[in-house]
């Protein structure tokens, strides 16, 4: 927080801070509005989450933007003083921490979605704060306020835990929701009404460069793939970002209805235990359990490994009927179904390499698709 936390590495102080950013912008009337909204949504069966990230700024920030959210306020939680004031949360003896509370859609976004969007944001392995702000205030906490969050939120913290992502201890703490006390009107929506400062704090701070060296080693990680709420909120990348991420053939496949050459493709002859996921999404589609060799050159199952995540359409292109199989959340073309495979199921899942990453059944946990250990456990 450029103006108000750092004052030795960027020497403004907060009187400045808010002269130069908020002058002329109503706070007041910015958070009646909020607070309006938020009370006509929470009619709709509007949840709530309360998350600790450091700098409530750039956790606002993170969390308003997504879809599904009604609202994110930064706020102090977690301590003794009731109504504290920014000065006295500084002091690092109130025992509160700096927060955001999360008004959510629970139709558009799941609970673990936003913990997963969590632990992307944070470094969960300080326990004295983060990046430049240090202090007490600035500690990691997820605070629950029912048993349903309590469990994901600590199975979610056993997963990243077990998933060796972070060589340190995650110090980030699981506690029980206390009152939360919105801050003062010209912390509220910073990014927006200063973005400026906002942008060289965000970056100044260490933050964004963090979590770029740490997830860009774990592109693929998904922390609950196996729970179809999980995926509530989901977006699909833009169609630029896909032409970088995906080669010229798994673009051409998932997103242009292309197909790759038989006998010629990664997976065809693949005989290793695990999963097969959306190479976009890394939806869970297939397992190894029901792959078969069809004789056809392209990888072929007997039925999904999530048939959730299965869309079967009908294709008449070519002057042929077929049916066309895509993922659900990411929406690639997969490959089509036919019903000329073996027993059990009679079913042909044929599926071009290029739509798909395999997960060997070793690396399970650590690409957070811990859950289907269970389907190549030894038989006894």
């Amino acid at each position: 927080m450029v103006a108000v936390k750092s004052l030795m590495a960027f020497g403004i102080g907060i009187a400045l801070a808010v002269f130069l950013c908020c002058v002329g912008v109503s706070f007041s009337k910015t958070l009646q509005n909020s607070a309006d909204k938020a009370k006509m949504e929470m009619g709709r069966g509007i949840k709530t989450a309360v998350f600790a990230g450091g700098c409530f700024w750039c956790l606002e920030a993170v969390f308003d933007e997504l879809p599904g959210v009604v609202e994110a306020v930064s706020g102090y939680t977690g301590g003794h003083v009731p109504n504290p004031t920014y000065k006295q949360v500084c002091s690092g003896k109130t025992g509160h921490y700096e927060s955001v509370r999360i008004r959510y859609n629970p139709r558009k976004i799941a609970y673990e979605r936003l913990l997963e969007v969590f632990w992307r944001n944070i470094d969960p392995t300080d326990p004295g704060g983060q990046f430049y702000d240090r202090g007490r205030q600035y500690r990691t906490a997820i605070f629950y306020l029912n048993e349903s969050q309590k469990f994901l939120a600590v199975e979610s913290k056993k997963r990243l835990e077990a998933a060796g992502i972070f060589k340190k201890e995650i110090a980030t703490a699981v506690l029980p929701a206390k009152e939360f006390y919105p801050a003062e009107d010209y912390h509220q929506n910073y990014y927006k009404t200063c973005p400026l400062r906002f942008e060289s704090y965000h970056r100044g701070s260490g933050r964004v460069s963090y979590k770029e060296k740490v997830w860009s080693k774990h592109p693929r990680f998904r922390l609950f793939p196996e729970r179809q709420r999980y995926w509530l909120g989901y977006e699909k990348p833009l169609r630029k970002v896909l032409k970088k991420r995906l080669t010229a053939l798994q673009f051409k496949v998932t997103q242009e209805n292309g197909t790759e050459f038989p006998f010629k493709n990664a997976y065809w002859n693949n005989h290793r235990e695990g999963i097969y996921v959306d190479v976009v999404s890394g939806e869970p589609l297939f397992s190894s359990r029901d792959k078969f060799d069809s004789g056809t050159g392209w990888p072929s199952f007997t039925k999904p490994l999530e048939a959730a995540n299965i869309v079967e359409k009908s294709d008449d292109s070519y002057g042929m009927h077929r049916i066309e199989v895509r993922s659900r959340h990411a929406g690639s073309h997969l490959g089509h179904l036919f019903h000329d495979g073996p027993p059990p199921t009679g079913e042909r899942y044929c599926i071009n390499s290029a739509a798909l990453f395999f997960i060997p059944k070793e690396r399970l946990v650590a690409e957070g698709y811990g859950a289907y250990r269970s389907l190549f456990a030894e038989k006894q």
